[in-house]
This record gives structure tokens, C-alpha cells and sequence, in this order.
């Protein structure tokens, strides 16, 4: 940890400076735009759900046990993000770069088994062209997917900036930051597990 930086106990480091402190509101409005994308995608899926033309449908090819699978896999990452919070606030660099290790681990085997999911899915004939519900079905897993691969990335450049330069008010808010982004990323699979799968599945 930096020496020149003072540190208030009763504070968390990436709330100490105004900067800290600025660019993590203006996230909280950017995850406001974020939502208001999604919910544009969740929409347009609802509105065609039932748009299947003569392509197969989701209920023969949605498979609980992959599905299950991915769910286990990112709500861990989850709780190893937050742990890896808990211990840059205790000041534990080694540690924290170990949870953060294992969040990415997890981050990565989601995205393999989305990316299978969908080989498996254009193999079976359900494409972006198939039918209207297959096209917004793939623009909303793909836009999530792509997301969760830019916090992958995100969080590694900035694993490395921490093993560099160590805890400091800039690196400590640029953590949280992605932290509060993976956590979105979380609350959306979860809207798209129930919405997406399991009514599909014909489950509800």
C-alpha cells in the first residue's frame, strides 16, 4: 500500500478521495443505462417469445443441467468478487488477487459453457435467422455474454495494476467499480435464468 496515502479507519480506501467518490456515482448512473438497455432486450424477447416460425423451439433444446451449470458458475464469482472486496478493504493484496483469481476462473468456464450452448444450439438449427424469437433470444444471452467478457477483461487489467502498483485511492475505487459491474452482470443472469429458461422450459 502506498505510503503517502492516509487512510481513515472508518472509511473504506476507495471512498477517501472525491475522485473515488465521483466516478463511483457516475458508475451507479451508467448502471442505470445499463438497465434501461437490458430492459429494451427483455422486452423485444418477450414481445417475439412466441415468434418461433417452423424452427425448433426452446422447449426442446433448453438444458437444466447447463443452465444450472452456467447459474452455479457466475453467482459464485459473485461471492468470490465480494470476498475479494472484503479483503482489499482489510488491506490483504495477496488475498485479494487470489479471490480475484478464482472470480475470473469462474467468469471464464461461464463464458466456455455459453459459447458451447450456443454451437450446440446453430448445430440443432436454432440460429440469429431461424426465427424472431431466436434472434432476440441470441442478441440477449450474446449482449449479457459480451458484457461478462469485458468485466473479465476489465478486472484483469486491473489485478495486474493492483500487483503493480498496489492499494491505493485510484486503484481501490477502480476495483470496486468493476465489483458493483460484475454484481449487474449477476442480477441480469438471474432475470434471464427465470424470464429466459425456465419459462421456456415451460416450467411456469
Amino acid at each position: 500500500m502506498a505510503a503517502n496515502e492516509s487512510i481513515d479507519p472508518n472509511q473504506p480506501l476507495e471512498y477517501q478521495s472525491a475522485e473515488g467518490k465521483n466516478n463511483i456515482l457516475g458508475f451507479w448512473i451508467f448502471i442505470g443505462a445499463e438497465f434501461a438497455l437490458f430492459s429494451t432486450l427483455f422486452a423485444s424477447y418477450f414481445v417475439l417469445v412466441d415468434r418461433n416460425a417452423s424452427a425448433i423451439t426452446s422447449a426442446e433444446l433448453f438444458d437444466l443441467n447447463l443452465v444450472l451449470a452456467m447459474t452455479f458458475l457466475l453467482l459464485t464469482s459473485s461471492f468470490t468478487a465480494g470476498i475479494a472486496i472484503h479483503e482489499m478493504r482489510a488491506g490483504r493484496v495477496n488475498r485479494m488477487l487470489i479471490w480475484v483469481g478464482l472470480t475470473l476462473l469462474l467468469g471464464l468456464g461461464f463464458l466456455g459453457f455459453e459459447i458451447y450452448e450456443f454451437v450446440h444450439y446453430a448445430h440443432e438449427g436454432a440460429t440469429l435467422s431461424a426465427s424472431a424469437h431466436w434472434s432476440t433470444f441470441f442478441v440477449l444471452l450474446g449482449t449479457h455474454g459480451l458484457h461478462v467478457a469485458v468485466g473479465v477483461g476489465w478486472m484483469t487489467v486491473l489485478a495486474i495494476q493492483i500487483k503493480m502498483r498496489g492499494l491505493t485511492k485510484r486503484t481501490t475505487s477502480k476495483f470496486f467499480i468493476a465489483s458493483l459491474y460484475w454484481h449487474f452482470l449477476d442480477v441480469i443472469w438471474i432475470i434471464i435464468f427465470t424470464g429466459v429458461y425456465l419459462l421456456g422450459m415451460e416450467w411456469m
